[in-house]
């Protein structure tokens, strides 16, 4: 999709969100809430959405698909009277794009009981953090018998067809091969240079989600792709044959939290909804589920489990983070050469 026609089709979408919005006291016990579909969406319900808010009353409206369009209707919102979503399920880089829009509502840490024991230097007060991981590699042992080290070890023309990469992670993909061209997260140029290479020399398999990427590697289509650890956790505990590695380069470190759109109706429920996603008993039994790390002291993930998903302290010394304000600034730019150049056959 051309990036006019997806802006159009974001602003189309916020406009039909806006008919026939019934009255914010009639909406008083209805959240609406935009986030992935899958599984993701399905541990969600789980663990928080089904205990915490419906089964007290709550009703959940939900609004499932991929982050660009989330972005464009909060943004196009932000200029109506009233918006249509109470609550938005982000990655913090997205959150931080919102907030440079001024298209969300600073959060009031003190009507979010459950957040009194998160760590202080993830609390943003645009974002609420809820769970996070690393970039890593995910790769079938089975299939690849050398050791793997890196995110280098996938541009090896021996995986040529068996190497794979997701178009909804784009912004990963480029950020691993800038990482590998230069060491460093926002090098545009080096990165369009190792990925046409890439493409040119292992010829990687396009996969849309994290399910299709799994069921690829369970049939033996592809035998390694770069992916969270908490994913590769997951598949393997699903009894996909995989193994992460924290790769040489440093992992790229990733948080997922939820926002407050600045046009939300029921900010009663919305406040109601981010103290839930933090319920600690809650969160324990998804980030079990899940293997993500949870951003507060309250929940310990106890035995293999815990070990698993930990980072030690030289890995957390090499972590890549996002620079927030270069990625809202080049979010387009990257994106459309992603869409035009890399997936253009």
């Amino acid at each position: 999709m051309k990036r006019r026609e997806f802006v159009g089709a974001g602003l189309a979408m916020a406009g039909a969100g806006m008919l026939g919005v019934p009255s914010a006291q009639a909406q008083s016990k209805q959240i609406v809430v935009m986030n992935w579909g899958g599984d993701w969406n399905d541990r969600t319900v789980k663990h928080i959405e089904t205990p915490l808010l419906e089964k007290k009353g709550w009703t959940i409206v939900r609004e499932l698909g991929e982050q660009p369009p989330r972005l464009t209707k909060v943004i196009a919102e932000k200029r109506l009277p009233r918006g249509s979503v109470d609550i938005v399920h982000l990655g913090e880089a997205e959150a931080y794009t919102l907030f440079a829009q001024d298209a969300l509502e600073t959060l009031d840490y003190s009507k979010i009981p459950n957040a009194s024991t998160m760590i202080a230097s993830m609390k943003r007060p645009y974002f609420e953090p809820w769970l996070y991981s690393a970039w890593e590699i995910v790769y079938n042992p089975d299939r690849i018998k050398e050791t793997v080290t890196g995110y280098a070890d996938m541009w090896n023309p021996k995986y040529a067809g068996k190497i794979g990469v997701m178009d909804s992670n784009f912004a990963n993909a480029m950020q691993t091969a800038s990482v590998v061209a230069s060491g460093k997260m926002n090098d545009f140029a080096g990165a369009k240079k190792m990925l046409l290479e890439w493409k040119k020399a292992v010829q990687p398999k396009v996969y849309p989600s994290h399910q299709q990427a799994q069921s690829a590697i369970k049939s033996d289509e592809i035998w390694m792709l770069a992916n969270f650890r908490a994913r590769g956790l997951q598949w393997a505990k699903d009894g996909t044959k995989v193994q992460t590695v924290y790769p040489k380069e440093g992992g790229i470190y990733q948080v997922f939290g939820a926002v407050m759109p600045k046009r939300a109706i029921n900010k009663d429920g919305a406040y109601a909804y981010l103290n839930a996603l933090l319920d600690p008993v809650a969160l324990a039994g998804l980030c079990a589920d899940n293997f993500y790390t949870p951003p507060t002291t309250a929940v310990v993930i106890p035995g293999d489990v815990g070990a698993k998903i930990a980072f030690s302290d030289k890995q957390k010394s090499t972590l890549h983070h996002w620079d927030q304000d270069f990625w809202a600034k080049n979010i387009s730019t990257w994106m459309d050469w992603w869409k035009k150049d890399f997936l253009a056959t």
